[in-house]
């Protein structure tokens, strides 16, 4: 799983308009912003900063309309920290934003 681009995209040129300089802007902050999140994940110590840092990539993934990273963090959420399987799973959807 990944994100949908179109979803993105379509989020963005609703709330902006045809701006393509500012849709690029805020679609390069969303991705930092979602690299850090990841981060934040790999960084986790235990299991509430694994679950707090699963769903502020959610919350992030879901202002933006990415709602295949959306449900990925989600489960996130409820995995056990560090799980490689969603581990994995998260960083490659990161990565391909």
């Amino acid at each position: 799983m990944a994100y949908d681009p179109g979803a993105i995209d379509a989020s963005l040129a609703a709330a902006l308009g045809e701006d393509s300089v500012l849709i690029a802007e805020l679609r390069a902050a969303f991705v930092e912003s979602a690299a850090r999140a990841c981060a934040g994940l790999q960084a986790a110590e235990d299991a509430p900063g694994w679950r707090a840092a699963a769903l502020r990539l959610k919350g992030l993934a879901a202002s933006f309309g990415a709602v295949r990273l959306m449900a990925i963090a989600s489960e996130a959420a409820e995995a056990e920290p560090h799980d490689p399987r969603i581990t994995d799973r998260v960083v490659r959807a990161v990565a391909r934003l």
